[in-house]
């Protein structure tokens, strides 16, 4: 399993340059989500306002009963406080009603910001360089599309406009418990302090740890996919039990990780509730004081009570979603850190376009390395002529391969260049030069659809008629009759209901069908019994006239008809000429074939024999 993007850190690298960057994101969206402000705050002010009305009703049944007691007035006025429950009932409806409201709008807003990330995440995976895909598993680029953007949605749709209501909340709080007592007021804001001092000490602790849940979640979901994705191999080697092993200690860590994490995030509320227990017990104690010297009436109290009680909840709310802000920052920085990563080169301002390609390719001084402290191309030159048939063979680790890569712009160059036609082709842009190739490698691509779109795929504008003359050209529709389904049977996820060999003869199909203007075969017939690669051979031969060809084989008995071979070693050219005139020389080539045919002997020129890079 390679290596997760991003691991467990103290803090977010930056904090606050990545909520910039996200408030970039919701610029297309301000006057949806002022509106939803407005409405948040205006839901909060209305149900603040009601507590000091019902402290009004409580003081009004509280004088009427002592009226009434005393023998004084007409008691309690009844009709009186049925309009003021009347319009209490109104308010809160209201204050419902743009509460919904905000909720909905904010819920549209962050589906259009989770589309907008996970179009811009889809655009960019095809605008990344092969190399990236080299250092990072599937399972982790998956990671950012699903659970961080998740993330991001659930804090956009949740916690801004919470964080509104909680902070509108806080102030209209204050305001309605001074306007009832200065002194109580003071003695209830005192507790902040040490509020603000356990919520920030919890923060910090949990911030952390949910930057590494991020991070571990996308491990886990790389190793998982890897190892879904190649169970067959698992299964073959007796890896079951190191895979478990290696899920096992993922997945402890990601739980210690998710535990503290959580444990942490989950002290906010009692903490809250403990220290406004505080605060209810002294203004209880005071308020009756006040009470029985008339400083404030009954009605006030109730409504000051309930205030304090409404006061610790958004303060509450505020420090939880704080300590969620952090996840969210540790989510949002990894799909800005993907967004960001460096692209391919740069498309040419104004790229060569070929109507009539002859197929000229020249090599000249090419020098490539994967990693730019490790050359594998040194000085490789070389010069095709249109319709030529080359053969490239050598060693594991020789080029070969790589070679190839180059020629499809896979890779930039370090140094040298290649021409087609005459033409760089670092001046065509990237689909039209791939558009002249063909391809055919030995690690089949096959994705879930039916096989008559499989081969459709080599030309999508193709009819059903011209993918059945490749798939008869390629020997497909021999086996491919014989299916339940024929060609409308569909593969499954891995296209592990045909054999290999059935999957190698689909892809020669889909060359067949692209018809190109140069072709390439990587290992093309390694993955089939003898008897179809002699009918592969006569499909390649028919598809090859008048093409210029690249042929990487190990069975060099396949290439000896071969126009002119390429016998590579450690990144450089070191024989090339036909089979009989290599074989002739007596040198790497020679001994290379006699391997494959005879008995091994005394070997001056290479260890073993093995298959393509």
């Amino acid at each position: 399993m390679g290596p997760a993007m991003m691991r467990g850190g103290e803090k977010a690298k930056d904090f606050k340059g990545t909520f910039r960057k996200l408030l970039k994101h919701l610029r297309g969206y301000r006057t949806t989500i002022v509106i939803v402000m407005i409405f948040a705050a205006c839901s909060a002010i209305f149900s603040i306002l009601g507590p000091k009305i019902m402290g009004r009703i409580t003081t009004s049944l509280f004088e009427g009963v002592m009226n009434k007691v005393q023998g004084r007035g007409s008691g309690i006025d009844f009709d009186a406080i049925g309009k003021t429950m009347l319009f209490l009932i109104g308010l809160y409806g209201f204050s419902s009603f743009l509460n919904y409201l905000q909720g909905w709008m904010m819920t549209g807003v962050s589906m259009k910001i989770s589309y907008r990330f996970r179009k811009d995440i889809s655009q960019k995976i095809n605008k990344l360089p092969l190399k990236f895909f080299d250092r990072t598993t599937q399972g982790e680029v998956l990671s950012r599309i699903t659970n961080d953007v998740d993330t991001l949605s659930q804090t956009l749709n949740q916690s801004l406009s919470q964080m509104i209501s909680s902070v509108a909340s806080v102030i209209g709080v204050v305001v309605m418990m001074f306007s009832i007592s200065w002194q109580l007021t003071l003695i209830a804001l005192l507790i902040l302090p040490l509020s603000t001092a356990l919520i920030s000490f919890v923060v910090k602790m949990s911030q952390k740890y949910f930057r590494r849940q991020q991070a571990l979640l996308g491990e886990v979901n790389g190793h998982v996919e890897e190892m879904f994705g190649a169970h067959i191999v698992v299964k073959a080697f007796s890896g079951e039990e190191n895979s478990v092993q290696t899920f096992g200690e993922l997945n402890r860590k990601l739980y210690s990780s998710a535990w503290k994490s959580q444990f942490l995030s989950g002290m906010m509320m009692p903490i809250m509730v403990f220290v406004g227990n505080i605060g209810y017990v002294i203004i209880s104690i005071l308020g009756g004081w006040f009470a029985a010297r008339k400083i404030i009436t009954v009605g006030d109290i109730q409504a000051f009570i309930q205030y304090i009680r409404t006061f610790t909840q958004p303060i509450a709310q505020i420090a939880n979603i704080a300590n969620i802000f952090q996840q969210t920052a540790a989510a949002a920085e990894r799909v800005f850190a993907f967004l960001e990563e460096e692209e391919e080169t740069p498309e040419t301002p104004s790229p060569t376009v070929l109507t009539h390609v002859v197929g000229e390719v020249s090599f000249n001084h090419v020098r490539f390395g994967y990693d730019p402290e490790k050359t594998v191309i040194h000085d490789f030159s070389s010069q095709i002529t249109p319709g030529q048939h080359i053969a490239i063979v050598g060693p594991t680790g020789a080029g070969k391969t790589t070679i190839v890569k180059l020629l499809m712009r896979f890779y930039e160059l370090d140094a040298g260049e290649i021409l087609l036609d005459g033409h760089d082709i670092r001046n065509f842009s990237r689909n039209h030069l791939r558009d002249q190739f063909g391809m055919v490698l030995q690690d089949t691509w096959l994705y879930n659809a039916s096989i008559l779109e499989n081969i459709r795929y080599g030309r999508l504008s193709a009819t059903d008629e011209e993918v059945l003359e490749a798939a008869k050209a390629a020997h497909v529709d021999s086996f491919v009759r014989a299916l339940p389904e024929g060609y409308q049977m569909v593969l499954n996820e891995e296209a592990t209901n045909l054999s290999q060999g059935q999957k190698q003869l689909i892809t020669i199909a889909r060359a067949i069908l692209s018809d190109p203007k140069i072709l390439i075969f990587d290992e093309a017939t390694s993955s089939v019994d003898t008897r179809t690669e002699v009918q592969v051979q006569q499909a390649m031969e028919n598809l090859m006239k008048n093409r210029t060809s690249f042929i990487i084989a190990h069975r060099l008995s396949t290439i000896r008809d071969a126009d002119l071979i390429l016998v590579m070693n450690h990144g450089d050219i070191v024989e090339q000429g036909t089979h009989q005139a290599l074989m002739n020389q007596n040198g790497f080539y020679a001994d290379l074939y006699r391997s494959q045919f005879e008995k091994p002997l005394v070997n001056n020129h290479v260890g073993m024999v093995t298959s393509a890079d």
